[in-house]
C-alpha cells in the first residue's frame, strides 16, 4: 500500500526546491546570507532594505499566494545591515487553507538560495500582565498548538535530520546580539515564549488562561512552522514579536485588525532598528 501524501509534501523535495531556486536565479544572481520573514503589518521593514530585485510569489513555482491583508506577496533580494538578504514581504498561514508543508516551502527555497540564518517576525497578542501593546518580544522558545507539523510526511534525507533537535532552536548567540542592540538603541525588549495556534479567530478568556498556564507569554498564528523547518535545515534563528494587543482574560477588550495593524506600524521602526543592528553585528 502506498503512503498517503500530506498536501504540499511533494514540494519538500530537492527537485521542487531546485525548480523554485531556478526561477529566482533567473531574475537575480544575489546569494543571500540571511532570510527574513515579515509578519502581519510588518512589511514596511522592507523599506529599510536596499532592494535589488522584487519577485512576485506567483512567479515562483510552488509558492502559495498571500491572501491576508497587509501581506504584499513578493520576494525581495538586496541588502540590510551590511548583509545580503532575501526577504518575504508577506507570509502564509494554516488558517488560509494551506498545509504547513506549503506554508514552509519558502524557507526551503531561501535556504537553498544560500541563507544560513532566518530572522522571523510576527504580530501577536500579549498575555504577560506587565507587558504592553507596542512592546517587542525576543522569542526564547515556543509551543506548537497548531495540531500539525511541517515535517510530517515522506522524509528526504538531503533536507536535514528526520528528528531535528529543538532544545535551543532560537539561537542563543543571536538573542545575545539582539539584547545588546536593544540596550544600545534604548529599545524595550521583552523575552519570552511564543505559542502558535491555528486561528483565525482570536482566543476566548478561558483559552487565554489555559495558554498562560502552559507557560506562554504571547500568542500568534504563525512562525513556529517556519522555525521547525529552519531547524531541520540547520539554520540559525532569530525570532521577534510585536505585541499588538493585550490579552488579559479578566480585563479583555475587543480587538480589531485595524488596531492591530496600527500598533504594529507604530512599533515597526523599533523592530527595523533591532534587526538591522543584529545584522550589522553578525560575523
Amino acid at each position: 500500500m502506498s503512503a498517503v501524501l500530506v498536501p504540499g509534501s511533494e514540494l519538500h523535495t530537492p527537485t521542487a526546491i531546485a525548480r523554485a531556486v531556478d526561477a529566482v536565479r533567473a531574475q537575480s544572481a544575489l546569494v543571500p546570507e540571511v532570510a527574513v520573514i515579515l509578519g502581519t503589518g510588518l512589511g514596511g521593514l522592507a523599506t529599510a532594505m536596499q532592494v535589488e530585485c522584487r519577485i512576485e510569489y506567483d512567479a515562483i513555482p510552488g509558492f502559495p499566494i498571500s491572501t491576508v491583508e497587509s501581506h504584499r506577496g513578493r520576494l525581495l533580494l538586496g541588502s540590510l545591515g551590511g548583509k545580503r538578504v532575501v526577504a518575504m514581504q508577506g507570509r502564509f498561514h494554516r488558517y488560509e487553507g494551506y498545509s504547513l508543508q506549503q506554508v514552509t516551502f519558502p524557507v526551503r527555497v531561501m535556504r537553498a538560495l544560500g541563507a544560513r540564518t532566518l530572522v522571523v517576525s510576527n504580530a501577536c497578542g500579549g498575555m504577560h500582565p506587565l507587558w504592553a501593546p507596542g512592546d517587542l518580544m525576543l522569542i526564547a522558545d515556543h509551543i506548537n498548538l497548531l495540531g500539525d507539523n511541517p515535517l510530517i510526511g515522506p522524509h528526504d534525507a538531503p533536507l536535514g535530520a528526520r528528528f531535528p533537535d529543538m532544545s535551543a532552536v532560537y539561537t542563543p548567540a543571536l538573542r545575545e546580539l539582539a539584547r545588546a542592540v536593544a540596550t544600545a538603541e534604548r529599545i524595550t525588549l521583552r523575552e519570552g515564549v511564543y505559542v502558535a495556534v491555528a486561528g483565525p479567530n482570536l482566543e476566548t478568556r478561558a483559552e487565554y488562561r489555559m495558554l498562560r498556564a502552559l507557560g506562554a507569554d504571547v500568542v500568534g498564528m504563525s512562525t513556529v512552522p517556519e522555525v521547525i523547518v529552519a531547524a531541520q535545515a540547520g539554520m540559525a534563528v532569530l525570532g521577534c514579536s510585536i505585541i499588538t494587543d493585550q490579552c488579559l482574560p479578566d480585563a479583555l477588550e475587543e480587538a480589531s485588525l485595524e488596531r492591530i495593524l496600527a500598533v504594529a506600524a507604530e512599533a515597526e521602526p523599533r523592530l527595523t532598528a533591532l534587526v538591522r543592528g543584529v545584522l550589522e553585528r553578525m560575523p
